[in-house]
């Protein structure tokens, strides 16, 4: 039995930028009975701890970049990685790849900058609205398109195909496979004995590290169903 599971949020428990449903939230209450539980996700700390309605759960936030815990109810933060990125190469690079694939009409930024120095190419632009975005790229095939370039142009950072219609670029040592890992050597758990539940696993993907790597895993095909899911293989 594995002793440590972690999850992706967007795609996984819920639809993307959405709060998870009650259902999920009593799951993770019986998971939490059982195992240690910690979430692992693109984005930062305390926008998924608000997505999850505050959800006092364990937060690994930019892939690996941030750690969290929750304690009476309120979010600290633990660790907080920073790598400042060139605004101006990003910007610049990002022009020229909107040029080249045809996505020189957005609203808002064309690229948005976090704190942590992790850049999201935003395609449909920072300010698009959420139905646009969700029905853009479903099958990301519009964006697997320009991939190999975009890893090209940017060999000092790992890219992702994030959420429904970006390009998400970390500095090139974070990964979902290795935060789980730092996650759990500082608690006492090796790679055995841990688990990953997510839903983007392909080249690529948010999750892809864990399978690259070896991590044992569960993809859920429909976040819908994941509760249901779930109750089955862990409970």
């Amino acid at each position: 039995m594995k002793k440590l599971i972690g999850f992706d949020l967007d795609g996984t428990l819920t639809q993307h930028r959405t709060p998870i449903p009650e259902a999920v939230r009593t799951l993770l209450d019986d998971l939490g009975r059982r195992y240690r539980l910690v979430m692992v996700g693109a984005g930062n700390c305390p926008r998924i701890f608000a997505q999850m309605g505050n959800y006092p759960i364990d937060i690994v936030g930019n892939y690996g970049m941030q750690e969290a815990t929750v304690e009476n109810g309120e979010l600290r933060i633990i660790r907080q990685d920073t790598c400042p990125a060139d605004r101006e190469r990003f910007l610049r690079e990002a022009a020229r790849l909107r040029e080249q694939y045809g996505y020189t009409e957005f609203a808002g930024d064309s690229v948005e900058f976090h704190e942590s120095g992790m850049v999201t190419f935003a395609l449909l632009g920072t300010k698009a609205d959420l139905a646009d975005k969700l029905a853009f790229d479903p099958d990301r095939s519009k964006r697997r398109v320009m991939y190999a370039d975009v890893c090209t142009t940017f060999p000092d950072y790992v890219v992702y195909i994030g959420g429904s219609s970006s390009l998400d670029l970390a500095p090139a040592r974070y990964n979902k496979y290795d935060a789980m890992c730092a996650y759990g050597a500082s608690r006492g758990i090796g790679v055995e004995d841990m688990i990953f539940v997510g839903d983007d696993f392909d080249d690529g993907g948010g999750d892809s590290h864990i399978r690259l790597r070896g991590m044992d895993y569960v993809r859920i095909e429909d976040y819908r169903t994941s509760p249901e899911t779930l109750r089955r293989i862990f409970l």
